[in-house]
Parts: C-alpha cells; sequence; structure tokens
C-alpha cells in the first residue's frame, strides 16, 4: 500500500455570506497543487469539520478529489468523529468518492479507555480499504492515543499506515519510531516539523502551508531528501509566523492571515469560533510582512 507522506496541507475552509465558499476553496487547492504541496488534508481540525453539516463535509471531500484528479496531489480527506458509526460513514464515503485515504482523529469528549480507542480504529479500519493515517492531539480531544495502542493498530491493520503527532512531544516521536521504525510518523505541529523529520517522521500536515505552501514543501522535500542543514534554516526562518499562527486556537489565526493576504474574500468563521483580538490581528500582520507570500 503506497503511504500517503511528505508535504501535506491541512486545509482552510473558506466561508462567504455564512455558507461554504465553494469557489474559494478549489482555488485554494489549486494553489497548494502549484506550490509543490504532496497531498492535501480537507476537513480536518483546520478546516472546521466540528460545526460543518454532514453535506458541506461530504462537498469538500469531494471537491478536494475533483480537483487534485489528474495531478500528482493526492486527498487525504479529514474523517474522524466522537461516534464509530460516524466515522466509518465519513470513511467509507471518502473511499467511495476517491479519496487516496482518510485523516481519522481519536474521539473526542468521549474519553475513551485504550481499548475503546483500539476498537474504535480496528472498526474503521476493516470498514474500508484506503490508507489511514491515525491522528492523535489529545490537547483537543482529551484522549491520548498511547505507543502501545499505536502499535496494536499498526501490527493488526495493513491499511493503518501512520499517526498525525500532535501532543506536541518530541519523547512521543522518538518512542514510536524507537518502537515501530516502519511507522509513517508526520508532524502535526508546525513548530518542531524540522525535528520530527530528523529524527525519521515521513511529512508534516501543516497549517502554515495554508499561506507558504512553496515553503513548507521546500523544507520538507530537503528534508527527506537528506539535505537537513538546508531543511532547518527554513524551518528556522519560518519560526514567528509558525509561532504567530497559533497565537489563538487554529484556524482563527490563519483564516485571519490568509485574509490579510487576499487569498480568501471573506474572514469568517463558524460560532463557537470569532476572530482574533485586535492585538492578535496587529500581531498578524507585523509577522506576515516578513514572509514572501506567493498569490494566485
Amino acid at each position: 500500500m503506497n503511504a500517503l507522506t511528505g508535504a501535506m496541507t491541512a486545509l482552510i475552509t473558506p466561508f462567504k455570506y455564512g455558507k461554504l465558499d465553494l469557489n474559494s476553496y478549489e482555488k485554494l487547492i489549486e494553489r497548494q497543487i502549484e506550490n509543490g504541496i504532496d497531498v492535501v488534508v480537507p476537513v480536518g481540525t483546520t478546516g472546521e469539520s466540528a460545526t460543518l453539516t454532514h453535506e458541506e463535509h461530504q462537498t469538500c471531500i469531494k471537491a478536494a478529489v475533483e480537483v487534485c484528479r489528474g495531478t500528482k496531489t493526492k486527498v487525504l480527506a479529514g474523517a474522524g468523529s466522537n461516534s464509530t458509526r460516524e466515522a466509518m460513514s465519513l470513511a467509507q464515503f471518502a473511499e467511495s468518492n476517491g479519496a487516496d485515504g482518510i485523516l481519522s482523529v481519536t474521539p473526542y469528549y468521549n474519553k475513551p479507555t485504550q481499548e475503546g480507542l483500539y476498537q474504535h480504529f480496528a472498526s474503521i479500519a476493516k470498514s474500508i480499504n484506503i490508507p489511514i493515517l491515525l491522528y492523535n492531539v489529545p490537547g483537543r480531544t482529551a484522549a491520548d492515543l498511547l505507543p502501545s495502542t499505536v502499535e496494536r493498530l499498526f501490527r493488526d491493520f495493513d491499511n493503518i499506515y501512520g499517526i498525525k503527532e500532535a501532543t506536541g512531544s518530541m519523547a512521543r516521536t522518538v518512542e514510536l519510531l524507537a518502537r515501530m521504525p516502519e511507522l509513517a510518523v508526520i508532524s502535526g505541529d508546525d513548530m518542531i516539523n524540522y525535528p520530527i523529520l530528523a529524527n525519521g517522521g515521513k511529512g508534516v500536515i501543516s497549517v502554515t502551508s495554508n499561506i507558504l505552501p512553496n515553503e513548507i514543501s521546500a523544507l520538507v522535500h530537503h528534508a527527506m531528501n537528506g539535505e537537513l542543514e538546508k531543511a532547518k534554516a527554513l524551518n528556522d526562518h519560518l519560526f514567528e509566523i509558525n509561532r504567530d499562527l497559533f497565537c489563538e486556537s487554529n484556524p482563527i489565526p490563519i483564516k485571519a492571515a490568509m485574509y490579510m493576504a487576499s487569498l480568501i474574500e471573506s474572514l469568517e468563521y463558524r460560532l463557537p469560533l470569532v476572530p482574533p483580538s485586535g492585538e492578535n490581528m496587529k500581531k498578524i500582520e507585523e509577522t506576515l510582512k516578513k514572509y514572501a507570500v506567493k498569490g494566485f
């Protein structure tokens, strides 16, 4: 099974007048393709999946597949839920509509045990044939998928190929790869993209690459080609924007940055998310001036 790795973008979902702005969404994906991104990831956390309707969620997956059709860029569809049955349904929809794989987050709010997490992902893995990237982000879900459980899943299911690692802990990445050298560990934290890649990570799912896809693509490809000094230099260059794009809860700052750069027409969120504070808007604006943002 071909794993989905490399430079990947956690796509934002643009809105206009309260509705999904499909035209802008498709243009954003085309921009990702043109700037060397290997995989786009629609309707994850950054895509505000928690506040999309099922129809909107499905529309975003189908649009991403259609835009990427015939290109080298693959689609890793967000298909997570705190209901196993619903997560299976989304996964099956993604597979039947041409997604190359799915990103499946740990169930949020329920606080399942490790056995519950194993059974959740096992059920999803049995329901589809396309690759599955586990997604561990305990700061958002209150559920930490421990390395022992990842190992069980990785050993038991051929279509579970890796994990998006977003605990913020380098020690966790080291442990995962020490236990399972063949596991594809994908950075889910832009601040430590380079350290994870240098330790054997197989790619990143980046928020920053929404606005700087060319730079994130170059960073990842340098690292994966063994050009670690070049990769580190880019990671250092991106430090300020990686930091300031998380000055409030993601995706609040990245959507503001995209709006400032004229990459989206309207700065809209779905409640309970709201625009950044005036102070943080200024911070994002000042930081953005330090980078060259490629337009359409």
